[in-house]
């Protein structure tokens, strides 16, 4: 198939799922009715959701914090950890009495934990009230599903084991109207042993550059000043393309765009970091200085185990090439501890990774078994309180590393991107630096936004203190 009929397609279903958002719309109007939304998960699920609210708003539907009053409740699931996939279940046993009561509510689940035969088994024989049940691969289709649920009254289950279209051009909302995601790709072909998400997500497939460039000039017409580029792995970003491409050549073009003032990126694997996208890091202004490159484990015997395909040694050396091309780079990271057959001293390695890299910040998790990923059925299983005690001298070092990273700012000036009132204290703002910074400062509202010269009088362990610059 061309790429040309792949977009033909692409566009055809999009047409499709908006004709039906429109009949959907005349069928509800004014009939006043509020959905609810519950994201679970990554950044891409947090995507998702938007292109869901979109659609949900486009049919007429308004927003609603408050289960209890909703009309159709929806949960964008995640199945990364256990204890995601058991808060599920917890709060379908309440919606169960939330629909007794409203028997025309309509619940819906979506996501990553969808794509698992175990979980799709157990939905059908204890959560029968459940409406409409759909995996990661045709969140697009949304509409469609709905409008059936309507016409038959029956429950709609319709999950895919493989990806077909990528069709992007549908109502999506944002949070903020200064900044957006971007996908850039779908799914994943690293195969972690401890990871499910190539199994509920797919294999990497890329977006074409030219649709990537033309969705962040809209976006930047309309008023955003930030996008944050949305990928699995950013850094394989275009081998899948029947002409290649280099991510690194994706953020120099979109780094033109006139009124791009910033642009991040998550998530980068070491393995696929190139020299070609350290100088683009380097060279360009509107390119975010700071990156999150999860190193998951300090061990170059459990990084094996973990198929990550790096060394301890060869991540400290990209951390070391990093750090010389761009000198105030901020790096932050993702830590396992845990995995099968961790000992001692893999755990040492660690947290000598930790000592010698000292992140500005660190996503610390406990290993999680996933049914159906390699490691799940490995031997030398780590005694739960061992991991315990690991976890937790890991996390107090490193967090006692990132406060020590946070003092350098004070008494610096640096550049805020305002984006909102902090939940703590009305009168502060909180924003972000070039390099990811978290930074709360005292200033009115119409800051937010926009950017501004802040100067740092104190830190926190995970964020900055501010004023306004003079």
């Amino acid at each position: 198939m061309s790429k040309r009929q792949v977009i033909d397609i692409s566009t055809e279903e999009a047409l499709r799922q908006t004709d039906i958002i429109h009949i959907l719309a005349q069928h509800l109007k004014d009939k006043n009715l509020k959905y609810c939304i519950s994201t679970f998960g990554c950044q891409m699920n947090a995507r998702d959701s938007e292109k869901i609210e979109g659609m949900l708003e486009e049919m007429g539907y308004q927003k609603t914090a408050k289960e209890s009053e909703a009309d159709f409740i929806i949960y964008n699931t995640c199945c990364v950890r256990e204890n995601a996939e058991m808060k599920i279940y917890g709060r379908l046993g309440a919606l169960k009495n939330i629909k007794k009561k409203n028997p025309n509510l309509i619940i819906a689940l979506c996501g990553c934990m969808m794509q698992q035969d175990i979980v799709l088994d157990t939905l059908k024989k204890k959560y029968s009230f459940i409406d409409i049940i759909f995996g990661t691969y045709n969140i697009y289709k949304l509409p469609e599903l709905m409008q059936t649920r309507f016409e038959t009254k029956e429950p709609v289950i319709d999950i895919w084991d493989s990806h077909q279209d990528i069709v992007e051009d549908l109502p999506n909302t944002r949070k903020h109207a200064f900044k957006a995601c971007v996908n850039i790709m779908y799914g994943c072909n690293n195969f972690c042993t401890y990871c499910i998400v190539p199994y509920v997500r797919g294999r990497e497939r890329s977006r074409e550059l030219d649709d990537i460039l033309n969705e962040v000039r809209v976006l930047v017409a309309d008023g955003v000043k930030e996008i944050m580029f949305l990928g699995q792995n950013v850094n394989s970003y275009g081998k899948t393309l029947s002409t290649p491409i280099s991510f690194a050549k994706l953020l120099l073009e979109a780094s033109k765009i006139e009124g791009l003032k910033r642009i991040r990126f998550m998530t980068s694997h070491p393995k696929d970091l190139s020299d070609e996208l350290i100088e683009v890091i380097s060279k360009c202004d509107n390119v975010s200085k700071g990156i999150h490159l999860p190193i998951q484990s300090g061990s170059s015997r459990i990084l094996n185990a973990m198929n990550r395909k790096y060394t301890k040694e060869s991540y400290l050396d990209l951390v070391e090439k990093l750090r010389a091309a761009v000198p105030h780079i901020e790096i932050t990271t993702d830590l396992i501890v845990g995995f099968p057959g961790e000992s001692d001293e893999d755990f040492l390695d660690t947290l000598d990774v930790a000592e010698k890299v000292r992140y500005a910040g660190a996503f610390t998790f406990i290993y999680s078994k996933r049914t159906g990923t390699p490691a799940a059925s490995m031997e030398e299983q780590v005694p739960e309180e061992i991991v315990k005690n690991r976890f937790n001298k890991l996390l107090e070092l490193t967090k006692g590393y990132i406060y020590e990273n946070m003092k350098k700012y004070v008494g610096q000036t640096v550049e805020v991107l305002f984006e909102e009132i902090s939940k703590n204290d009305k009168s502060v703002l909180s924003g972000r630096t070039d390099t990811g910074i978290l930074v709360n400062v005292r200033a009115p509202e119409a800051f937010i936004g926009n950017f501004a010269d802040v100067k740092i009088v104190d830190t926190k362990t995970h964020y900055l203190i501010g004023e306004l610059a003079k």
